[in-house]
């Protein structure tokens, strides 16, 4: 699939998001991050890029705030549990880069972790391109200074709760609890902070392929499933004891297998977020004005970035699905329409002997004459093929192409079926 991921991109993008769903294998996970996020095409039209922002001195300002991160992240990972080890050195060479990269934008603290774990998974070249791609395309604005797309999209959480569990969301109103109390870190790390370890590669494999829909789907059932009955609310009386229990989710819930099953039987789509958001958004200009920070819009994972990005990639090359040998020629590209079964018996059977035979009856073989009179289909055993004479030179490469373009359509229809 990498290695043809133009095609199946464009033509089996369904198969992909079930993949995905099903989990990216370790050994292929930072490849295919690559390429959903888009960071591999981005690299490709920047070469070069990155090692000129590694050189480059930074911004003091910066620096100083990223380096007091650093031992922060993941502390109990080999990567990162020295100081001044490889796995911190590549975190600030990336996180300093983005500050060049985008200097009216420059370093959240909620970025580092997200950068770790792009870490895990590949080079530091790698890493930081599919974190401007994260920061760019999937979160645009959440990372800036006056957070104000991530409040907007605590509002939108909010009233998509109260269709997912009216209960919650009615607990959470009478409460007062805002938003941002809770839901903040979940969406800015991307609850790299949050879920088990295997849960976290399990969301990102989904976030990276389906966009920001999955990060709601997760809060919304995390928040369903802690404060969804009476019976959980009896323990959260007060503003405390609810943010105390968002704080320390019960561990089944956050297990991988009923995470990833709830998450995906969810039906909270695109198209609900953004009729909420342009909601929310009004709402915003009404109440606070226009926003600050202009955001570029926010792409729905990797299908909506490639689309959006059609004349900066090359055209798709779909590879053969049957190799044939050099010597045997290719079938003719604008072939025509296939004929049905028995015609394409006939039309050879004409070609061979000049004048339309009587086709024989099933099982019975065509006589061959001296002068090749006729051919016997290629369904029908012959009774006496020793005394077959060879069909007319002229007709031998065209029946040759048409065998290979039945061959080569067999074979996709049988890569079709079993993709």
């Amino acid at each position: 699939m990498l290695n043809n991921w133009d095609k199946w991109m464009a033509k089996k993008h369904k198969k992909i998001r079930l993949r995905c769903q099903k989990g990216i294998p370790p050994s292929l996970r930072g490849r295919a991050w690559q390429y959903l996020s888009g960071g591999k095409v981005k690299l490709q039209q920047n070469p070069g890029k990155f090692d000129e922002l590694d050189m480059s001195p930074g911004d003091p300002k910066w620096l100083d705030v990223i380096e007091r991160d650093l031992h922060r992240q993941f502390p109990f990972h080999e990567m990162f549990v020295s100081r001044g080890g490889h796995g911190q050195q590549d975190l600030f060479r990336v996180l300093k880069a983005y500050t060049l990269y985008r200097p009216e934008e420059g370093y959240c603290q909620a970025q580092a972790p997200i950068a770790a774990v792009l870490l895990m998974h590949m080079p530091a070249e790698q890493a930081f391109w599919c974190l401007v791609q994260i920061c760019e395309k999937y979160l645009p604005g959440y990372y800036s200074e006056k957070l104000e797309a991530i409040q907007l999209d605590g509002e939108i959480l909010f009233s998509l709760l109260q269709k997912v569990s009216p209960v919650a969301h009615k607990h959470l109103s009478r409460q007062k609890i805002d938003p941002l109390l809770y839901m903040t870190e979940w969406f800015m790390c991307a609850f790299a902070r949050t879920l088990p370890w295997s849960s976290v590669l399990r969301v990102w494999d989904m976030f990276f392929c389906e966009g920001v829909k999955i990060i709601f789907r997760v809060g919304l059932v995390l928040l369903k499933h802690a404060l969804g009955s009476p019976e959980k609310l009896k323990a959260c009386q007060g503003q405390y004891e609810t943010i105390e229990q968002l704080r320390s989710l019960n561990p089944k819930i956050m297990q991988e297998a009923f995470l990833v099953q709830e998450v995906v039987e969810l039906p909270i789509t695109e198209r609900q977020i953004e009729r909420e958001h342009l909601i929310q958004l009004r709402r915003w200009q009404e109440t606070r004005g226009e926003l600050q920070c202009r955001s570029p819009p926010r792409l729905h994972g990797a299908k909506a970035i490639l689309d959006a990005e059609p004349s900066l990639r090359g055209a798709l090359q779909p590879s053969p699905s049957i190799r044939l040998p050099p010597d045997v020629p290719l079938p003719s590209s604008k072939a025509k329409p296939k004929p049905p079964k028995q015609a394409q018996k006939e039309q050879k059977r004409t070609k061979a002997s000049g004048h339309l035979d009587k086709l024989p009856a099933p099982g019975q073989a065509t006589a061959v004459t001296a002068g090749g009179d006729a051919c016997a289909p290629q369904d029908v055993t012959l009774k006496n093929p020793a005394s077959q004479d060879p069909a007319p030179q002229d007709s031998a490469p065209q029946d040759l192409a048409h065998h290979c373009s039945q061959e080569s359509l067999t074979s996709q229809d049988s890569e079709d079926t079993y993709l």
